[in-house]
């Protein structure tokens, strides 16, 4: 890397100037007049979107040489929250066994490793996990990551017969996954016997694969291919409307391939009989605009998840041989304020995962006993989730429940006896007391009315009604939740007084299918008035004050923070907003890119006049106004396939010339290979939030 200096030249700065102290970068202004909806607009960092090109890599590099200077003094205070973390992890580790036929499938972590090692051992005569029976690994990451900077393991399917695994790998951070087979008897691998692969699943002869492929330029998922053993894929079935992409699953039973087409509001679903791999996909129900339904297979019927004629979905049965609407019956009713999450059928019983006011639940119906009951949370705010019990004929449901004080946990309820049975905590080492810590549930009142829901967690010693440091944190997009989850790295601000909150804003689906529809298309604005009613309503009940309230979000969490900032700059100290969706209109406007087309049914069609007005009038870069900011640290990856590099760059180089205050802004670009999320390494991505968790820190005068 340059030196400041240097790389200060290299943009026009002045050496004198450079070398009195960290300057920020200048980034060069480059016409670029573009025709919207008849207005000319010219964009001066038009330019930065020209990757590897050598102004755009001198560019981003003096950015993180930036940041770099300005905050080595956080280095201590980094360094000790990342042995902190560490300190609190178990390293070397070991996941509850799941059962797949005649084996039990698991992953381990060795301390000093990077990544887990998927494994499996023989199940015993009685179907029970033995622990003393020989390991086999099926993948070891760390083996396969050396001499790599990244590594991702997406899709694992093993064969019915367990004799061959499929599996994909991204070794570049762009979402690019390569489809290999391994021959788990001889330990032989073959591939890539495809790329850009997104789904895949064995067909119960064992010598089938299926899978879908992304398209190259614009990465939605679209085309379905059949591979047999030595043969060539065939493609069997491309979906042409660009506002679906499509995935591919087995029913529980193994007895189904599914292949589900899916657009914002509207979803199909096709099956193939897994033991006629040479047969076509057959549509359960053809899609009808708005419609959205998911079908699984049991004993002849299909369990269909459906929203039509309910607007948080019911539950109906149907012959998988004519399940037309006529001949559908009743399962789980529509409820008003239940929304009806997913359905996980199994031999002898039912598990339906519901949603009331932002907590998750189970309803489990015993089909053999005619029974019904829900399993009961004592905490005030939890998250629970179905763990992917994947044995059809088990007599268990197994589960994750976690909090903000308690840490993950995985249970089994036994469905035949009733008990509930804990087989692993997530272990927290250090002496980890959760009777130290305090949930709740908040609610803040919208300026529209709405009742908006919030989950905080503090230490119990922590002053109330002090207005003390506290992070907000939200996302609202996508009708995607935000879970009240446990975290290990959280505990380094929690024990230093810093109190933690989820604004659980429109956008989301924690109230209900009308909570995301309340926070997007022509709604969108919901979302971040919620966000700012929120911030006001915490810092009027005294939670915090607008000097100590730091806000973060990535993504589509990260163009909440840019457009709250725009609005509301006075109300928070400091920003963190990572991998965010800043530049919306350019991103919007470019059909070529990346997953844009089939955003248009969340964020709205720019081609439309009204449309673009509504997006342009909260897009993040095109609002920036000469104003005081807050602080702000901005992080992204440079081979960030869902948010390109360019839009925080973008952000920050125009946002430069226009704030008016002294605040730090700072741009942390990884330029190894990365993804969205971040680090593929666990210590690597450690590392990464202890540097995001010492600079906010800093900004609240916190000494580590």
């Amino acid at each position: 890397m340059r030196s400041i200096v240097s790389t200060a030249l290299a943009l026009g700065v002045s050496c004198a100037a450079a070398a009195a102290g960290p300057l920020p970068p200048t980034a060069p202004r480059k016409d670029h007049v573009m025709n919207w909806h008849g207005d000319k607009v010219n964009d001066l960092y038009h330019w930065l979107r020209e990757k590897d090109s050598t102004p755009v890599l001198d560019y981003l590099k003096a950015e993180n040489a930036y940041t770099e200077a300005m905050t080595q003094a956080l280095a201590p205070a980094t360094d000790k929250l990342y042995r902190e973390m560490l300190a609190r992890i178990q390293q070397t580790d070991l996941d509850v066994p799941v059962r797949r036929g005649a084996w039990f499938y698991y992953s381990r972590t060795v301390e000093g490793q990077q990544y887990p090692i998927r494994c499996r051992r023989q199940a015993s005569a009685r179907m029970t996990y033995d622990p003393a029976a020989p390991e086999q690994v099926l993948l070891d990451l760390n083996e396969m990551a050396k001499g790599k900077a990244f590594i991702s393991l997406d899709e694992m399917q093993v064969s019915d017969d367990a004799k061959s695994l499929l599996y994909t790998i991204d070794e570049t951070g762009f979402r690019q996954y390569k489809l290999y087979r391994k021959n788990l008897i001889s330990g032989q691998v073959e591939g890539p016997l495809a790329e850009r692969v997104t789904s895949v699943e064995w067909a119960a002869d064992n010598s089938t694969a299926f899978f879908t492929t992304e398209h190259p330029v614009s990465k939605r998922s679209e085309s379905l291919w059949r591979l047999k053993a030595g043969g060539t894929a065939t493609l069997m079935f491309k979906e042409e409307d660009e506002l679906f992409s499509v995935h591919l699953s087995r029913t529980k039973d193994r007895r189904y391939l599914r292949l589900q087409s899916y657009a914002t509001d509207t979803w199909e679903t096709r099956l193939l009989d897994a033991a006629r791999p040479d047969d076509s996909f057959k549509i359960v129900l053809p899609r009808q605009k708005g419609h959205k339904y998911e079908a699984d297979h049991r004993e002849g019927l299909l369990y269909i998840r459906t929203n039509r004629d309910a607007k948080d979905f019911r539950v109906v049965t149907a012959p998988v041989q004519d399940p037309r609407p006529a001949n559908w019956k009743s399962f789980v009713d529509h409820r008003n304020g239940v929304l009806v999450q997913g359905v996980d059928v199994f031999k002898d019983f039912v598990v339906v995962t519901e949603k009331v006011a932002g907590l998750s639940r189970f309803s489990l119906h015993d089909l053999s006993a005619g029974k019904q009951k829900t399993l009961p949370f004592a905490e005030p705010v939890y998250a629970a989730s179905g763990d992917a019990t994947p044995a059809y004929d088990s007599t268990a449901f197994r589960y994750t429940y976690q909090s903000m004080v308690t840490p993950p946990s995985v249970f089994d309820y036994d469905m035949q006896g009733g008990q509930t049975t804990l087989l692993k905590q997530q272990a927290v080492l250090g002496g980890y007391d959760p009777s130290k810590y305090v949930s709740e549930r908040l609610w803040a009142t919208a300026r529209d009315g709405t009742r908006v829901p919030l989950s905080i967690v503090y230490r119990r010693d922590r002053p109330l009604g002090g207005g003390g440091p506290l992070l907000l944190y939200a996302y609202g997009s996508y009708g995607y939740g935000t879970p009240a989850t446990f975290s290990i790295s959280r505990l380094g601000l929690l024990d230093r007084g810093v109190a933690f909150a989820i604004a659980h804003i429109r956008g989301g689906n924690e109230m209900g299918e009308a909570w995301h529809d309340d926070g997007m298309l022509m709604n969108k604005k919901n979302t971040f008035f919620d966000f700012i009613d929120s911030a006001e309503y915490l810092v009027k009940q005294k939670w915090t004050s607008r000097h100590q309230m730091v806000i973060e979000g990535g993504s589509a969490g990260g163009l909440l923070m840019g457009t709250v900032t725009n609005l509301r700059p006075d109300l928070f100290k400091a920003v963190h907003a990572a991998v965010p969706f800043m530049d919306v209109m350019n991103t919007m406007m470019d059909a070529s890119l990346p997953l844009t087309v089939g955003e248009y049914l969340e964020w709205g069609n720019p081609n439309e006049k009204p449309a673009f007005d509504y997006m342009r009038s909260y897009s993040p870069y095109d609002n920036l106004a000469q104003q005081a900011y807050p602080a702000m640290l901005v992080t992204t990856s440079y081979n960030d396939s869902q948010v390109m590099y360019w839009e925080p760059a973008k952000y920050v180089a125009k946002l430069r010339t226009l704030k008016t205050d002294p605040n730090p802004l700072l741009l942390k670009i990884k330029m190894e290979p990365a993804g969205h999320g971040g680090a593929s390494g666990r210590y690597d991505a450690m590392k990464d939030r202890a540097f995001e968790m010492a600079w906010m820190l800093g900004q609240w005068g916190i000494q580590p």
